[in-house]
Parts: structure tokens; C-alpha cells; sequence
């Protein structure tokens, strides 16, 4: 598998949307975050008659033969409540934020990653016998005092985390000679008792950025999007739901698939003129590093006190130097003839 490729491009797309720009928890647009790969659980998806899914599944084809050997890697981020609480008489009472000195704490969703491996089989046992995998998570809290300079406790912040409980199911399906479909499916069957139809509640025991990276040895990927002319009814024929497979890794190589909730080209490539993450795909890395630098000292305090990734947004877009910035202007990747001229 060409992890190296899918990695990088995996990354980019998990955190798409985990905050968008003004990159502060009191912006409305962060009220509700999140839209894109969420697998919700099974009893919140029944109540919204499947508007919101508790499956995702994707298809594709390879071509292989007995000793080909197939592995599946799922990755999704779970959010953890973090919750901050002002010391008061008796004890603690909860608050939006909390001023202590210089800094400022803020009530937020943080999210942590989680990566579950399917053992990796050969595709002929695999069209015998369909694979089932647990993927869960325990549910927990962490308590971290927050001191005034003097030492003594101000307040302190509570991350809670609840439990996931979900199973990826792996099966291939021989379609043609040494032609085989395989077929990835997730499903998000977490409890959540009386509190089925709260939004908020089931986010919270969901999957989000959900997504595949399928890896093949002796064995190679067929493009859904440029299939042979042979395999086009057979590629056709593949169903995704809530996410689709393109190939990764350096153009012509076909080892790796990513199943992405971002629809992408075949070989997706980070623009090498990115300085880095920014979250918000509704926007370019010129324009959003261009409001960020008009942002208020309050503003920025907010955005570099609430969310360690967002810190490292401002600090990185503070920093950048002025030939880095006319970079994200453009740049011109290539010219093509037309009608036997150049342009």
C-alpha cells in the first residue's frame, strides 16, 4: 500500500470543515460543525428516515488472481466534549469561558483520530468468506485544572469522551476472469437510549471524516472514473454511498485506493504552493489567509485560545513570508496546443 500518498491527501481531507473561518467557537458557522463523512448511530438515522446515514460503503474492482492480497484501513475523528467549569463556592459551575490573566479557555468540541486495520486476506478467501471487523471506542473523562499565577485553581477543563460502537464488514465478489469487486462497509451501531432523536447526542457517538484507504499487493486498482472499455459496465455497476474511491500515489501506479466523503480526481496531488491546512473548503488559501491577517487582536486571541490547530493557522499565517503569500496567487501548472497552436 502507498501510504505515503494517501496520507497526505487522507489528512487533507480529514479535518475538512473542523473549523471554519472566523476560526472561533463564538462564530455562528461553528455552532454546528461537521457536515462532511459523518456515519451517525443507527437509532438517530431511523429518526430522520435516513436524511442522516448510519452506513457508508464503497465499491471498486481489482484485478488480481488468488495470491492477491488485500488490506482495508478506516479512519474517522470522534469529537470529545471539552467543557470548561469557573471554581465557585461549593465547587464547580460550567461556563461558555473562563478569563484567567492573559489566557482564555473556551467551551469546544475537539476531536481525536482513530485508524482501524482489517487483517489483510487474499482476495479468494475473501470472496469465500467476507470479513467482519469491530471498531469501537470507550466512552471516559479527563480533568485538567486551570491556575491563576498565583497557582491556585481558577476552574479546570473536563474533555469527555462516550463510547462508539460501529463494525466494517470486507467482501470481494468475483465479476470476471482474474476481475474481482470489493466491497467496504461500515456501520455506526452506538446506543443511544431515549435521547435517539438529539442531534447533538448522536454527533457525539458518531464517526466523522469517515473514510477508506484500500491497499492491494500483486494485484492492481481499475479507475471507476477511466475505466477499460472491458470493465465500464462492471465499474458502472459499483455502488458508494457517502464516499468514492479514486486512485492515489504518483500518476500510473495502482496499488492504493482512498474511498474519500470529498469527491476526487484519480491521483489527487497537494498543491505544492499550500502552506498548510485551513479547513475550510468553501474558500481558497489566498482569500482565507487574507482575512485571517485582517482579523481584530480579540479576534485572534479567541481563534489562538481556543483550538491548538487553529493556533497553528494564525501562527503559520502571521509568519508567512511575503514571497510564500504571492504564491497562493496562482500558478500555472501546464499549457496544452489548441487547434495545433500554442495558447
Amino acid at each position: 500500500m502507498n501510504l505515503t500518498a494517501a496520507d497526505r491527501i487522507a489528512k487533507a481531507v480529514l479535518y475538512e470543515g473542523y473549523m471554519l473561518y472566523p476560526y472561533r467557537p463564538s462564530a455562528v458557522k461553528n455552532q454546528q460543525r461537521f457536515n462532511f463523512g459523518v456515519v451517525y448511530p443507527q437509532a438517530f438515522s431511523e429518526r430522520q428516515k435516513g436524511t442522516d446515514p448510519w452506513t457508508m460503503q464503497s465499491e471498486c474492482l481489482v484485478l488480481g488472481s488468488a495470491g492477491s492480497v488485500l488490506e482495508v484501513r478506516v479512519r474517522f475523528l470522534q469529537l470529545v466534549d471539552r467543557s470548561i467549569e469557573e471554581r465557585a463556592e461549593g465547587g464547580f459551575r460550567a461556563v461558555k469561558a473562563l478569563d484567567v490573566g492573559e489566557r482564555s479557555w473556551y467551551s469546544w468540541q475537539e476531536a481525536v483520530e482513530h485508524e482501524v486495520s482489517v487483517v489483510a486476506t487474499d482476495l479468494e478467501s475473501l470472496s469465500r468468506s467476507p470479513v467482519s471487523w469491530p471498531v469501537q471506542s470507550s466512552s471516559g473523562a479527563e480533568t485538567e485544572p486551570i491556575q491563576d499565577k498565583r497557582g491556585e485553581v481558577a476552574g479546570r477543563i473536563v474533555r469527555t469522551q462516550y463510547a462508539i460502537n460501529a463494525s466494517v464488514q470486507v467482501a470481494a465478489h468475483g465479476v470476471a476472469e482474474q476481475v474481482y469487486k470489493i466491497d467496504v462497509r461500515i456501520g455506526n451501531t452506538s446506543e443511544l437510549g431515549v435521547n435517539a432523536a438529539n442531534r447533538e447526542f448522536a454527533l457525539m457517538r458518531a464517526l466523522v471524516s469517515t473514510h477508506f484507504v484500500l491497499g492491494v499487493g500483486n494485484g492492481e486498482f481499475v479507475s471507476l472514473l477511466d475505466p477499460p472499455e472491458t470493465l465500464r459496465g462492471a465499474a458502472e455497476d459499483c455502488h458508494n454511498q457517502g464516499v468514492f474511491p479514486v486512485l492515489v500515489g504518483e500518476e500510473g501506479q495502482r496499488d492504493t485506493m482512498l474511498a474519500s466523503h470529498i469527491i476526487l480526481y484519480d491521483f489527487p496531488q497537494i498543491a505544492a504552493e499550500s502552506a498548510g491546512d485551513l479547513f475550510d473548503g468553501t474558500e481558497i488559501d489566498e482569500i482565507l489567509s487574507l482575512r485571517i491577517m485582517t482579523m481584530t487582536d480579540e479576534e485572534k486571541r479567541e481563534m489562538r485560545d481556543s483550538d491548538e490547530r487553529a493556533r497553528k493557522i494564525l501562527e503559520r499565517t502571521e509568519n508567512l513570508p511575503a514571497e510564500q503569500f504571492m504564491k497562493l496567487h496562482g500558478a500555472v501548472r501546464g499549457l496544452r496546443h489548441v487547434n495545433g497552436e500554442m495558447p
